[in-house]
């Protein structure tokens, strides 16, 4: 048996994308503790239920005061030590820098680190990042060439991600590993025909600006003026602590508008998915999107952009259409498509689920990542 430390930040990760990782740890009889700093009464019982033991610590995901950073840093080493892990795996920025520094000073024997993209720091702004951004960057990249070293391995989903950052920052680190995406458990998901009269798109992100909801907007407005019957929907809940967040007035004015139904943030996306043609995600970058993975395993064409992370879920033509960033125009010419071409939606959308049970299903990925973070059949630590 192995005592394990997941560091993040929400709790909500754990039951919801980390679920099956846990799962699986646990079933082999490790010892799997989850570390959050966002979390509820509700989360941590949540936590609990799929196996590992929550432990809460103090962590500003979009702060900048040094002090309560050094702080965080402090309580993760003790917490660590009082545990005395065979393995720390942290995730998101900020817990791959001071978990993996504080795993270090703890003297931990295997310390994994893995981000899910570059985040809206390293994210392209078609005016170009403005002063704030880019000293956050700076900031960031410097603390990434600190906390790097102390890894055994470092995992990105993509490959542009490594070397946009490793390889651009000359960031060192012993071992890098692209794993692809988190995965999907494909059971939970069941593929069904899409209706196509009408075709209804759907949007499913934070709203943020990196996340296109502008150029989706704008792509709406366009559809519309030529086929006013089409139907839009956007799921998910303004980040109020992520810089690129999309402000609650402006919100208010496109629901105002009737541009598209809303219901907000949901805790399950499938019905949803179900009764849409089509998922649309026209953003600036990501890691590998788990939203996407879900459209594609319930059997939904994608209309995404040729950016990093995006581009690994589309073959261009054959489950979907990639797109250039920043783009409404080609959006909507791709959304106008569909709707003059609804016999291609649940052919594209046959693809899309080929492709996920091929790429993003979690019991290969897991696998994968099992044996990277040192728990496949060589282990070489102790």
């Amino acid at each position: 048996m192995k005592k394990i430390v997941l560091i993040g930040t929400t709790g909500s990760s754990f039951y919801g994308f980390r679920a099956d990782l846990i799962k699986l740890l646990v079933a082999e009889g490790h010892e799997v503790y989850a570390f959050t700093s966002e979390y509820t009464d509700t989360c941590l019982t949540k936590i609990k239920q799929v196996g590992a033991i929550p432990v809460t610590y103090e962590l500003s995901r979009g702060g900048l005061n040094p002090l309560a950073d050094l702080k965080s840093l402090y309580q993760l080493i003790n917490k660590i030590k009082q545990i005395q892990p065979n393995i720390v795996f942290s995730y998101f920025a900020k817990p791959v820098i001071y978990g993996s520094i504080a795993a270090k000073m703890a003297k931990v024997p295997r310390i994994i680190g893995m981000l899910e993209g570059l985040g809206y720091t390293f994210t392209d702004q078609p005016e170009g990042q403005n002063s704030k951004t880019k000293l956050v960057k700076s900031i960031q990249t410097f603390l990434y060439k600190i906390a790097f070293p102390c890894l055994d391995e470092m995992i990105f989903l993509n490959p542009d991600d490594a070397k946009d950052l490793i390889d651009a920052h000359h960031i060192k680190v012993k071992k890098v590993q692209i794993l692809g995406g988190i995965g999907l458990n494909l059971n939970e998901y069941t593929y069904s025909e899409a209706q196509t009269d009408p075709v209804k798109f759907i949007f499913i992100g934070r709203l943020l600006k990196e996340k296109g909801i502008f150029e989706f907007v704008e792509a709406i407005r366009i559809v519309k003026s030529k086929y006013p019957e089409a139907k839009f929907i956007v799921l998910g809940e303004i980040d109020h602590q992520n810089m690129g967040a999309l402000k609650q007035e402006t919100l208010d004015q496109f629901i105002q508008e009737k541009l598209f139904e809303y219901p907000g943030y949901v805790t399950d996306v499938k019905g949803w998915i179900s009764n849409a043609s089509v998922f649309v995600l026209p953003s600036y970058r990501e890691g590998v999107p788990r939203s996407t993975q879900e459209a594609m395993a319930i059997g939904r064409p994608v209309i995404t952009t040729d950016v990093p992370g995006c581009r690994e879920t589309v073959i261009d033509g054959e489950n979907g259409f990639l797109v250039p960033r920043w783009n409404a125009t080609a959006l909507a010419e791709k959304m106008c498509y569909f709707i003059e071409h609804p016999e291609a939606i649940n052919i594209m959308g046959l693809r899309s689920l080929n492709i996920a049970q091929e790429k993003f299903d979690a019991i290969k990925v897991n696998t994968r990542l099992m044996k990277i973070i040192g728990l496949g059949n060589n282990e070489t630590f102790v």
